[in-house]
């Protein structure tokens, strides 16, 4: 799968341009704040419905300007698609495909996988759970629309749940029959999400370390480990036996929501602690070119691969290995950023593979 030709519209710094592609490497260089991230973002509202950075859909729409536009023409093999989005200041978003609006947004997912590299990945390493979780769930949910349902209806019960136990100091009393159901309905979703997120892990560790040990060229070990009090027991006990440590926070505190996964570098250090810069950023971009391994394999295709400023923070023969992975035929068509567009013509020269630079500047677009 490639991207042929990407629009914008009054997206972010942008009042109008088209660009064609090659489906192999495509750089956007030029000074910071040019507008070099936003048409990867761009590309990322394509394929999942919304930015890589901001979740506020409305705030992307250029100052002064009432909406944004953004389409991009996919091929894969014999097959065309143009896929559409917009939004007008107080509406709602518009999302279509070859003319005709999806009913649910999240039937696209999946339709055009993609994985972006990111200095703002650094939140994975450096944040509370909830950001690792989201990562486990976006890998998965792009080859797996089922689980991407049970996730929705997951929180939707954790939703009622809680909102149960705040109720309990208004009215004083428990509903104890409305718990059992919403307990039983928690336990078997919640056992699902578990059971396919460590069926995840199992396939996705081998691939993680094999990056890493390339980028590192075997320099250091790390791992990556996958925690939950599902491990040791059911959902149904955790829930029954956290009740009244729940009904004290008013908030259900067992369960899946509350996964995690523990990074760590030199055998069981915390890589959050001990990792200097550079490994943090291997570690991190061996997580998503596992994820892209993930979804090339679970999807039959390769899916886009988005590289922004990659080169902060790695040192040269770490950037070296990195190109040279991303080059070769395991990988399809690539999106780069840099603000040097020597380096990268010189590094893709280097190593023979063809490549179009685009210099951005002040939201326009020259090649």
């Amino acid at each position: 799968m490639w991207l042929k030709q990407l629009t914008v519209l009054n997206f972010k710094n942008y009042t109008e341009s088209m660009l064609t592609f090659i489906p192999e490497v495509n750089a956007f260089t030029g000074p910071n704040g040019a507008g070099k991230t936003n048409l990867l973002d761009a590309i990322h509202y394509l394929s999942l419905c919304k930015s890589y950075f901001n979740p506020v859909d409305s705030q992307h729409i250029k100052s002064s300007e009432e909406y944004f536009m953004v389409q991009g023409d996919f091929a894969r093999e014999e097959q065309s698609d143009v896929i559409f989005c917009s939004l007008k200041k107080n509406q709602k978003k518009q999302f279509k495909r070859n003319k005709k609006e999806y009913t649910r947004l999240a039937d696209h997912i999946g339709q055009f996988p993609l994985v972006m590299i990111s200095p703002n990945d650094n939140s994975i390493v450096m944040e509370g759970s909830e950001e690792r979780r989201k990562f486990v769930d976006n890998v998965i949910s792009q080859t797996d629309n089922r689980y991407l349902d049970t996730l929705i209806n997951y929180n939707r019960i954790l939703l009622q749940r809680n909102n149960l136990l705040k109720n309990i100091k208004e009215k004083g009393v428990l509903d104890i029959a409305l718990l059992e159901v919403l307990n039983m309905q928690l336990s078997e979703i919640g056992e699902a999400i578990y059971a396919r997120r460590k069926e995840f892990m199992a396939e996705f560790l081998p691939s993680f370390q094999r990056h890493y040990a390339f980028l590192s060229d075997g320099a250091e070990e790390v791992s990556l480990i996958y925690e939950s009090a599902l491990h040791e027991h059911r959902l149904d006990q955790l829930l029954e036996g956290s009740l009244e440590k729940d009904r004290a926070l008013e908030r259900t505190t067992q369960g899946v929501h509350k996964d995690d996964l523990l990074f760590t570098i030199h055998g069981n250090m915390p890589l959050k602690k001990f990792g200097s810069q550079g490994q943090q950023k291997s570690f991190l971009i061996a997580l998503k070119l596992a994820q892209y391994a993930f979804l090339t394999v679970h999807k039959q295709f390769k899916p886009l691969l988005l590289l922004d400023d990659i080169f902060d923070k790695l040192d040269a023969k770490r950037t070296k290995m990195l190109m040279q992975m991303v080059s070769n035929e395991e990988f399809g068509q690539i999106f780069i950023t840099d603000t040097d567009a020597d380096r990268i013509r010189r590094i893709f020269e280097e190593i023979a593979c063809p490549i179009r630079i685009f210099a951005i500047k002040e939201g326009a677009v020259h090649d």
